[in-house]
């Protein structure tokens, strides 16, 4: 689902809508920079989907069983979230829905 189409821009690699340039964005690590993931792999997104992720995850937990878009995707929240995220136009933003994860 990453890419681009043509007039667009980039494909927001986890609710597969377009980011078009003018829509909030930035660039997720894939493994958490202070859990060893400085210098490694980034996917961009859509700034509410960024948002989401880490609302849901810690860096632990991203680091050790979330480090790919296919284990972002499948994690139970963020499914639901890219469900109800997925209805809204490619520019949407909004504050994080929901509850934030409990802080240990």
């Amino acid at each position: 689902m990453t890419g681009e189409t043509q007039d667009e821009g980039p494909i927001c690699p986890l609710c597969g809508r377009p980011i078009p340039p003018e829509a909030p964005q930035s660039l997720h690590h894939l493994v958490p920079k202070l859990r060893g993931g400085k210098g490694g792999e980034t996917v961009r997104l859509h700034q509410i989907c960024h948002n989401e992720i880490h609302a849901t995850l810690t860096e632990a937990e991203l680091a050790r069983d979330y480090a790919s878009v296919a284990a972002l995707r499948a994690h139970p929240r963020l499914a639901k979230f890219i469900g109800w995220v997925a209805k809204r136009p490619p520019g949407f933003h909004s504050k994080t829905p929901g509850k934030r994860r409990a802080r240990r």
